[in-house]
């Protein structure tokens, strides 16, 4: 191994070594894949491996720290670029009381843990409020993979989510201005709020007179549109950095400048991967200083700190979404997506390090934290629905004895009828699903747990009951005998299984029909003898193919023929 390190030491340059970074990147990434995890924790491994601490084969590190600085500012510029002023109007109470009662609990009592762990003060306030942040990029992913973006608890999850991206900018802007150490708190105040208010008002007139216009004549050219939006994006962070914020609060303000015109999704489906590949630096830069001779002395501190976040946020959610009025399913659904702490964690720690309030045995901490909480509850998600089923007899503190906030959207028990056809979910699919077969005559009741498509399904008219399809009490209040359909459209395959289990212990004799999003899940419900698979999908294409091949043929009959030759 040592030959081929000097081998390679002595034959790569630059280019060589990004190269050769890469290559490893892409293998450790696939693997990552496969094990389920996100590309982060394989990019982490790979810059310890590839740096001093392990092989040391890698020499560029002013340019690979470019590249990160680069990454983390179109990173901040990505964020503001979502967030919209609309849809921060539209975020709901239970998202601001959630997001702001988390990052108080988590600070407070992270501030008091590590304390105890003998950190000095500044580290303490820096890793305290590092723990708050959990990871929007991995929390989207995980949702969209399971369909469950759209869900309730999906819902308020992206709500809270928001909520943390500002307070990770709002953070940076507050500690930025501690690098002034000889200023009196009155005098750091004052100072910050003056340059907000400048910010402020500039930021005002640029939307409104100047961006629209602006933006409206570089998106003569998509390419035209991305080098701008980079450079607009860059600028500004060097400009805060200047104006005594820092490069990520400038990026921040120049992607959120933007979020209101016409052409947000233009630059940002444009910018998303350029985002990855520059944060695949960030995240190397990062595992290539990490010191293993003072990590050592920090594996304890971090098993803490992850059981902290791992129990700990998740548990301060529930409690609030519980005084709410929401049920613990829901409470325990959202807050399993708080169990992690976020890359904007340790950028923050970076910012902290570069600052000069703390060293480097505070970033060694935090990225331990954040492989574990972040692996650990990716697989805490991916099986949310298991894990809840297992935990539910103990979570019944965590909801209020009337669960009003969803209780408002439940129909009454008196059915009117005996349904042919009972839906469970009432999404898109299967709200279409259910209004089509009660349009063919067929008598259906619709079941989901989400009180808003219950609430919006009642409207239209439609026969509708507000329940959880994994609740065996639930079950036994349908009229399940009397039905000769079960259909679900539920996209969760343990909810599925946990639904079916619940139908053969009832005695259902009718047909069963379940949506499968792949064949794997189709494969797995045809083996728990599922008597109906449908495929959305593949159905979909299917109707496709025969009505283009029915006009096809009908416009070829149609046509008049040539003229036989004479």
């Amino acid at each position: 191994m040592s030959f081929i390190v000097l081998a390679a030491e002595s034959t790569l340059g630059a280019f060589g070594e990004f190269s050769l970074l890469l290559i490893i990147s892409a293998l450790a990434g696939g693997l990552a894949l496969f094990l389920r995890q996100p590309v982060l924790i394989a990019y982490i491994v790979v810059g310890i491996v590839v740096g001093p601490a392990v092989l040391g084969i890698v020499h560029a590190h002013e340019q690979i720290e470019l590249l990160a600085q680069i990454g983390v500012s179109v990173l901040l510029f990505v964020v503001g670029l979502k967030l919209d002023l609309k849809h921060i109007r539209h975020i709901g109470p239970v998202a601001v009381a959630t997001g702001l009662g988390q990052l108080t609990f988590t600070i407070l009592f992270g501030f008091l843990i590590i304390t105890v762990l003998g950190k000095s003060l500044m580290e303490a306030v820096y890793i305290a409020v590092a723990l708050t942040f959990s990871s929007t990029i991995i929390i989207v992913k995980l949702l969209s993979d399971k369909r469950e973006i759209d869900s309730l608890h999906g819902r308020i999850a992206i709500g809270f989510l928001i909520v943390q991206d500002l307070a990770v900018v709002v953070a940076m802007m507050v500690m930025s201005t501690l690098r002034t150490g000889d200023l009196t708190w009155v005098e750091i105040t004052s100072s910050l709020a003056l340059r907000l208010t400048v910010a402020a008002l500039a930021m005002f007139v640029l939307m409104r007179y100047v961006l629209p216009r602006l933006v409206a004549k570089m998106a003569s050219s998509m390419e035209l549109l991305l080098i701008f939006a980079i450079a607009w994006g860059m600028s500004l962070a060097a400009l805060g950095e200047w104006a005594g914020f820092s490069k990520e609060a400038g990026a921040f303000l120049a992607g959120f400048s933007l979020a209101s015109t016409d052409f947000r999704d233009a630059i940002n489906s444009r910018l998303t991967s350029i985002r990855d590949f520059l944060l695949l630096f960030f995240f190397i830069e990062l595992g290539s200083k990490l010191d293993f001779s003072t990590l050592g002395g920090e594996i304890v501190p971090a098993i803490v700190l992850s059981l902290f976040v791992l129990i700990g946020n998740p548990l301060i959610v529930m409690a609030i979404m519980g005084y709410m009025g929401y049920r613990k399913r829901t409470g325990f659904l959202a807050g399993l997506t708080v169990a992690q702490i976020s890359e904007f964690s340790i950028v923050f720690i970076a910012m902290g390090i570069t600052l000069g309030h703390i060293g480097l045995e505070a970033l060694g901490l935090t990225t331990l934290v954040g492989v574990v909480t972040i692996a650990i509850s990716t697989y805490m998600i991916l099986y949310s629905h298991k894990l809840y089923k297992w935990l539910e007899p103990v979570l019944g503190v965590f909801e209020r004895r009337v669960t009003f906030r969803e209780l408002a959207g439940e129909a009454p028990n008196q059915i009117h009828f005996k349904p042919d056809v009972i839906v469970f979910g009432l999404g898109r699919y299967g709200a279409r699903l259910a209004r089509g077969l009660s349009a063919s005559g067929i008598k259906v009741i619709g079941v989901d747990f989400d009180p808003e498509a219950v609430h919006k399904f009642k409207q239209e008219g439609y026969e509708v009951r507000f329940g959880d399809c994994i609740e065996t009490a639930f079950l036994e209040s349908l009229p399940i005998k009397d039905s000769r359909w079960v259909v679900s459209t539920v996209p969760d395959f343990i909810s599925n299984r946990l639904l079916l289990e619940g139908l053969e212990s009832y005695g259902f004799e009718g047909e069963i029909a379940v949506v499968a999003r792949d064949d794997h899940t189709g494969a797995a419900l045809t083996d728990l003898n599922v008597q109906h698979v449908l495929y959305p999908t593949n159905n979909a294409v299917d109707y496709a193919v025969t009505t283009i091949t029915e006009i096809f043929h009908q416009s070829q009959a149609s046509a008049p023929k040539s003229a036989a030759p004479s």
